[in-house]
């Protein structure tokens, strides 16, 4: 039986239809918050307080933020899980302007925009809590087709760092969250790529995915319920001193301190 020390708090999980976000949104609502969840694909059960958005585009952003004014008023917590790249193999060259624009949009200018439009209500409030999920790519980017990819997650931890040294002294916290390799259903698609184009079991897939990122000490990637029970403490009272700080999880993927 979870407690329940978000009773009464609004929540905007922004990319909470499926993975990591659907993971986040439940966990919140298990601790009491009423949580609003935009993405662009609708999740597969009905949800009053879903709103279907493109957040990477600024029209998307802004029908996002008057449909969670609409619904909730001004949120007590913002969780940013969107993200993800469809960036094609090939390293620094196959990377045109287009992808560019593509992999900063999604996974830098969503949160950068939303929190534009959101925060600051939350600062005026002087209360709010705020954490955007980043990547371990942004420490040990990956360059055969994920650079523009870590690129952005990198940016988003930096500014990540600065709003929270900005809002801190209104009474909004913000934190980031590096996931490393985490069993989503992307991921589990990959395997099933990795399996087909190897015609190798799925453990040795899952094997040799883990050794494209150096290997995992823990034996086995994260759950997204994992990524999700952390997003909750550090959005709860329980983390109240915390603010401005990086937590990876991992399995212990990064090596070095």
């Amino acid at each position: 039986m979870y407690s329940k020390d978000l009773d009464g708090r609004r929540a905007v999980v922004a990319g909470g239809s499926k993975g990591t976000g659907l993971a986040t949104a439940r966990r919140l609502r298990e601790a009491g918050a009423e949580v609003v969840t935009i993405a662009r694909t609708p999740p597969e059960a009905a949800d009053p307080l879903f709103v279907q958005a493109d957040l990477g585009t600024p029209e998307g952003v802004a029908s996002a933020a008057a449909a969670v004014a609409e619904l909730v008023g001004v949120p007590d917590i913002l969780v940013h899980v969107v993200g993800g790249s469809r960036a094609p193999a090939g390293g620094y060259a196959a990377l045109d302007d287009g992808v560019w624009a593509e992999e900063l949009a999604v996974n830098l200018l969503s949160a950068v925009r939303l929190d534009h439009a959101l925060v600051p209500a939350m600062a005026s409030r002087r209360s709010g809590a705020v954490v955007h999920v980043t990547s371990i790519q942004r420490r040990m980017p990956l360059h055969d087709s994920t650079l523009a990819y870590a690129a952005a997650k990198s940016a988003l931890a930096t500014y990540s760092k600065g709003l929270a040294n900005e809002v801190a002294p209104k009474g909004v916290r913000v934190n980031s969250v590096a996931p490393g390799f985490i069993r989503t259903d992307g991921a589990e698609h990959l395997l099933a790529r990795r399996m087909r184009e190897g015609a190798i079991t799925r453990e040795a897939a899952l094997d040799d995915l883990m050794q494209v990122l150096g290997g995992i000490p823990l034996g086995r990637p994260a759950e997204p319920a994992e990524v999700a029970e952390l997003i909750t403490f550090l959005v709860s009272d329980r983390a109240s001193a915390i603010t401005g700080a990086e937590h990876v999880v991992d399995g212990g993927t990064i090596r070095t301190v």
